[in-house]
């Protein structure tokens, strides 16, 4: 019995160490520059208003950036892109100092965030925004003034996200000029 319990205790003492070491290895943000490019849009991410993204792969040697969070969230979730994700940080708008310059350094891990989604506010790239808050308190009065509500990352509606929301192109309704 007692060969057992310094072997459960071994074990888990193994375990915690491994966890700590896989925290510890989170890469770090970075903070935001006038080269940090959107990822989709091939813009700077400093030109645009709202929260942004960047993420970090095993496979990549940079982060990846993205101009709203709604970008940073689809990439996770669309097939062609790495799997490999380590982090995903957002910008805390609850440490924001406006929507329009919503911080440099002020990253959230996006798995550990609180987000308001449905609200009226557009994001960086004019669509429906996912509005990450590290403070439950801030999101909720963001709701309360801009409309929406309250979830954690895992309860973002997919087709939220990758919901084109965009107006429909006159183009492709075969008019023609």
């Amino acid at each position: 019995m007692r060969r057992l319990a310094i072997a459960f205790a071994l074990l888990a003492s193994v375990t915690l160490a491994a966890c700590q070491k896989e925290a510890a290895q989170l890469p770090v943000p970075q903070k935001m520059t006038a080269e940090a490019i959107g990822h989709y849009c091939g813009m700077n991410v400093l030109e645009h208003p709202g929260p942004k993204g960047q993420i970090f792969a095993a496979s990549l040697i940079e982060p990846v950036w993205f101009s709203s969070v709604r970008d940073t969230i689809a990439f996770t979730l669309l097939p062609d892109e790495p799997k490999d994700i380590q982090a995903i940080y957002v910008s805390d708008m609850a440490k924001a100092p406006s929507w329009d310059k919503p911080g440099v350094d002020n990253w959230i891990e996006a798995r550990s965030a609180l987000f308001v989604i449905g609200s009226h506010v557009k994001g960086g790239m004019g669509g429906d925004e996912p509005v990450p808050f590290s403070d439950r308190a801030a999101a909720e009065r963001f709701a309360a003034e801009n409309g929406g509500r309250v979830v954690p990352f895992s309860e973002i509606p997919r087709d939220y996200v990758l919901a084109s929301g965009e107006p429909p192109d006159p183009s492709a309704s075969g008019q023609s000029n």
